[in-house]
């Protein structure tokens, strides 16, 4: 977002843009060869990465139209600025949901996928900021015996793994279970039923079906 304003600055031309020089050395590794500000930021197509978090795009794509509309006023917008909405339906149906489930935020959350998948470390970040929050990669971070779970805190995937003890609330509690897009659902299970087990809940399988 903060490279975001200093884009929409210089499109808007307001007072505290940089100057062209200094914006060519703030993007030099961001462009294609021969970008010319002066020309090539009078038209504009915003495109999304599959996995991003939808909210973060939009409020970028926002801002890029609220620019250009300063530009050139709303009337030329449409002939100046276009947004690609390029977010994977699956991700953007997790993020959706999970927004809906923190209208009334569980005790606790479990996010499980990779720490080097965007789409799952970015469920895990719009979880903490409303719940604790724990993504694990699979039910093997959670230890049974011990009662422990291994987790990453950070949207950094390459933030390291932390141990935590006592980590499950006391007395009855409200669990939201969320996974990355490519997590499989036995995976979710998985993790589910170690959670149980900590519990004491015994759990049967019976030709596919759980019950408890």
């Amino acid at each position: 977002m903060a490279e975001a304003d200093l884009l929409c600055d210089y499109i808007a031309k307001r007072p505290k843009h940089l100057r062209t020089d200094d914006f060519k050395t703030q993007f030099k590794t961001k462009v294609s060869a021969g970008f010319d500000p002066e020309v090539d930021l009078e038209f504009i197509g915003v495109a999304n990465q599959t996995t991003m978090l939808a909210s973060e795009s939009m409020a970028i794509g926002a801002k890029i139209r609220e620019a250009i509309i300063e530009r050139f006023d709303e009337e030329h917008t449409s002939a100046h600025f276009r947004s690609f909405g390029t977010i994977c339906s699956a991700t953007q149906e997790r993020q959706d949901a999970v927004e809906e489930m923190m209208e009334k935020p569980p005790d606790l959350m479990l996010v499980i996928g990779g720490y080097n998948s965007s789409n799952t470390n970015h469920l895990a970040h719009l979880c903490r900021q409303y719940t604790d929050t724990f993504h694990i990669q699979d039910a093997s971070c959670i230890d049974v015996g011990a009662g422990t779970i291994k987790h990453k805190v950070e949207l950094d995937p390459g933030a390291e793994e932390i141990l935590d003890e006592d980590w499950l609330p006391r007395g009855a509690f409200d669990l939201g279970i969320t996974a990355g897009a490519s997590t499989p659902n036995n995976k979710i299970g998985e993790a589910l039923l170690r959670i149980l087990e900590i519990r004491g809940i015994t759990v049967e399988l019976t030709a596919g079906l759980q019950s408890t």
